[in-house]
């Protein structure tokens, strides 16, 4: 059969790929009406111009094409109507290329590939697997374009049994050498692990090309123990005929950066210098963002100002840069800039930026963000909405939280765990309850951070059978595994006082990270277990890892309560030899370990020959000297303190109070009470007034204590009343000290101490019967006295004592030395209190040792 086609077809191609919009009158006369040809050669002159048919606009003019050929009575399209369907495909008309598929001669690959093709690039990678399949059935043989696709369909639903059986064929096919073919197995290996695979396939390839070296260097990247590999795979391709081009350089570079390769890093930029690829695009980002994870600020931004077309990557680059190293200012100056140079930033410009001002808690430009991000319609995805969220919480506007929470539309668990997290930040637990509630009740899934978000949140409200539960559900799971998850269940359980759980929990653990030991170390501390704490911290260098601040500082106050010097000493001496050396809060820990173990000029120097110094600093050696009644030497370091520039804050006020009470100093201690409420306009907390009842009842000035009790703005808590009963007991008031044991009882019914203070108090008195109604008291309601002991560090050895204590093997001879001590006591004058003869030198026969059963 004869059509008519125009002889000069190359200036109708050119004519319709200038102008798309063509009529159906012109393809009509123009393609239809001149000369006679058969129908192979009609599909082989159409081919190219169907081929430049790929976008939306132009989609008519080939619709009419096809309109024409089928009016023209073409029944068996061929090669045209592959042509037509690949039209239809890449312009995403699928329903119109599903219709024309069926019409075509399907023993052939090409009609087939071209609908692989489509449902890949639609994402339903499993209709084009499907669909393979029943290529297979239907007896068509593939080729080699179609495989890319297929390949790509099975990197999509992440199948790698699939994946290797279809290598399998392919070998069978003789396609394995084909470079898209190639190139897709190894990119469907390395994103799915299986970079030994992927590996082996490279090397035999008789024909590696940039991009498939790229795809090999981009499988290793992606694999935190394939560091070596990239840099040795680079290196090979430099000795190859494949010269690395801006993504192989991208790839490189972005290694170096998340590996801290500063050195090699630097060579790589001399190369590309050399190659000329500087100012590439992908190249000159990486470059900026590999010396912002240097610290190299300068040499990013240089690099930023060089770059002749910068887009928004490269702004965000920079301003990443500066937020990671902390530099707030200039993150900011850069974003105004950005937004003056028309580049609108985007979601991950917004993500970059409001962290940092979580951490300076600036509210006022925070909201200014947000509202820059909701008048100019930035895109609020997942990672915005939790930034924001982050970002109100963590300057302490709850309200703004949880309004955006409450209007965001879709909600995920991720953006409920922000919430989770946020509310136990603020010490909202039962609200963060509440929302992990209403996750569980709308089928979300709590994901390893979520549950250990809101184990913190167990362990404030004491809620000890809920957190186990949540570790019943952690376990379920296979979280345990993880490291965080693993450290959030010991801090829960160390919190709700189960220290034998959070070991048993440790103990188990496959893995610890220095996370892991710190959380064990702190829970010790935090549970009155120094001794533990130190075994753990000497376990931990014995296990390997590596001691941090917080590993430090957690031993060091360790040794502080303990308290052991010579520990203290071999920590100092570790500190000394490391890079902590000149960590501030490290030097603060020693002051106060120094000064609790009674090495008062070894704390000051420590604090004297600090290079730098904060209010943490300056803290510890007023507290270190208040501790130690040294309150002249407390109240000249408080001035230095002001005259060196820094603000005393609630901690500073509550070591100069609590020297005074030490020193017996009332009067200094009211004043310095009402200069940090006035003069520095600090709120009083619970310790302030606790420290002030201390104050007046060393003095012997009980109504004057009662009355600062009832003065405070909120209910005292039990170590208030504790004070006041101590004071008490110490001048006789018994009326009062009634009172505070009501309070003490309903408080903290289970402290043995508060019940031994009142005992005591009536002993004193002589009022037996009261004694022994308190004694009856303990029994009825189970409370176990917790002796008290005392210790004494001797040759790098520390001894324990308890009252009445005679399992020391020297005891005789402690005892009779206490004696001869007694007497001479006597000899001088001195009064002994009745307590003091009760328990030291007739413990078999005294009213106390009977108590002390409990």
């Amino acid at each position: 059969m004869l059509f008519q086609i125009p002889k000069n077809i190359s200036s109708i191609y050119r004519t319709i790929s200038i102008s798309p919009k063509l009529n159906s009158h012109f393809i009509q006369h123009s393609l239809f009406h001149s000369f006679h040809y058969t129908e192979e050669v009609l599909a082989s002159k159409l081919a190219p111009i169907l081929q430049s048919f790929t976008t939306c606009s132009v989609l008519r003019t080939g619709q009419q094409v096809h309109a024409q050929v089928t009016i023209n009575g073409i029944d068996n399209l061929g090669i045209l109507g592959t042509r037509i369907l690949g039209m239809y495909v890449l312009c995403n008309r699928f329903i119109d290329a599903k219709k024309l598929f069926f019409q075509l001669q399907l023993c052939y690959a090409s009609p087939w590939n071209w609908m692989i093709r489509g449902y890949t690039i639609m994402g339903r990678f499993d209709l084009a697997i499907f669909l393979f399949f029943k290529m297979l059935v239907f007896g068509t043989c593939p080729d080699k374009y179609t495989f890319p696709y297929v390949i790509k369909a099975c990197r999509g639903v992440n199948n790698v049994s699939l994946g290797k059986w279809l290598h399998g064929l392919v070998q069978s096919l003789g396609f394995e050498d084909d470079v898209f073919v190639g190139s897709g197995f190894i990119k469907f290996y390395a994103e799915n692990g299986c970079l030994d695979d992927a590996r082996s396939l490279f090397d035999k390839m008789s024909q590696r090309d940039s991009v498939l070296w790229n795809v090999m260097l981009n499988g290793y990247a992606k694999d935190e123990q394939s560091v070596n590999d990239v840099v040795g795979l680079f290196r090979e391709m430099r000795r190859s005929e494949t010269k690395p081009n801006s993504v192989t350089y991208a790839c490189v570079l972005s290694v170096c950066a998340s590996e801290t390769m500063v050195k090699f890093g630097c060579q790589l930029h001399g190369l590309v210098v050399r190659c000329g690829l500087e100012m590439d695009s992908p190249v000159a980002n990486t470059l900026i963002t590999m010396y912002a994870k240097f610290c190299s600020l300068f040499d990013a931004r240089k690099i930023f100002d060089l770059v002749t077309k910068t887009d928004r990557v490269t702004w965000n680059g920079m301003i990443g840069g500066y937020v990671q190293n902390g530099y707030m200012d200039e993150a900011l100056d850069l974003f105004h800039k950005m937004v003056a140079t028309s580049v609108k930033p985007d979601t991950i410009t917004f993500a970059s930026l409001l962290p940092l001002v979580s951490v300076s808690e600036d509210i006022y430009q925070g909201k200014a963000m947000h509202g820059y991000i909701v008048r100019h319609d930035v895109s609020m995805d997942v990672f915005l909405k939790n930034a924001i969220i982050d970002m109100y919480f963590k300057c302490g506007n709850v309200v703004a939280a949880r309004n955006i929470f409450n209007c965001s539309s879709a909600v995920d668990v991720v953006i409920c765990t922000a919430m989770i997290s946020g509310l136990v930040l603020n010490a909202l637990s039962s609200d963060a309850l509440d929302v992990f509630r209403w996750l569980l009740d709308k089928k979300m899934r709590p994901n390893p951070v979520t549950l250990a978000s809101i184990l913190p949140a167990c362990a404030s409200l004491a809620a000890l059978k809920l957190g186990k539960e949540l570790h019943g559900i952690i376990v379920k799971c296979c979280f345990q595994g993880i490291l965080y998850v693993g450290s959030a269940v010991i801090d829960m359980y160390a919190k709700s006082g189960r220290l034998d759980l959070a070991q048993q929990v440790f103990r188990r653990m496959s893995e610890r990270d220095v996370v892991c030991w710190n959380s064990m170390i702190t829970s010790c501390c935090q549970n009155a277990e120094p001794e533990l704490a130190i075994d753990f911290f000497q376990q931990m260098g014995a296990d390997g890892a590596k001691y941090d601040c917080v590993s430090i500082f957690s031993a060091l106050s360790a040794c502080a309560n303990l308290p052991a010097l010579h520990y203290g000493k071999e920590i100092h001496g570790f500190v000394m030899k490391s890079a902590l050396s000149s960590n501030l809060f490290i030097e603060s820990a020693l002051i106060d370990m120094y000064a609790k173990c009674g090495n008062l000029e070894v704390a000051w120097c420590v604090f004297d020959l600090m290079a730098h110094k904060n209010e943490v600093s300056w803290n510890s050696i007023i507290a270190a000297y208040g501790n130690h009644g040294r309150l002249k030497d407390c109240l000249d370091l408080f001035h230095g303190m002001r005259k060196d520039g820094f603000q005393p804050d609630h901690v500073t006020f509550l070591a100069i109070i609590s020297a005074c009470g030490h020193s017996g100093r009332v009067e200094e201690g009211k004043h310095y009470f009402n200069c940090m409420t006035k003069e520095y306009g600090i709120t009083p907390r619970t310790e302030h007034y606790a420290c002030m009842v201390d104050l007046f009842g060393r003095a012997g000035l009980v109504e004057e204590a009662f009355g600062v009790i009832k003065s405070m703005p909120f209910a005292p808590d039990a170590g208030i009343w504790g004070t006041l009963l101590g004071a008490c007991r110490l001048h006789g008031n018994t009326e009062l000290a009634e009172m505070a044991s009501e309070h003490l009882l309903s408080l903290d019914p289970q402290n043995s101490g508060y019940y031994l203070l009142q005992s005591n108090l009536h002993a004193n008195a002589g009022k037996w019967d009261m004694v022994s109604k308190i004694r009856h008291m303990m029994k009825e309601r189970g409370v176990q006295k917790v002796p008290g002991y005392s210790w004494t560090e001797v040759n790098n050895s520390t001894h324990i004592f308890v009252a009445a204590d005679t399992s020391h093997p020297q005891s005789a001879q402690i005892y009779l030395l206490l004696d001869n001590l007694l007497m001479e006591l006597q000899s001088e004058d001195y009064v002994l209190l009745m307590n003091l003869q009760i328990q030291c030198r007739y413990p078999q026969n005294s009213v106390g040792s009977e108590l002390s059963n409990y």
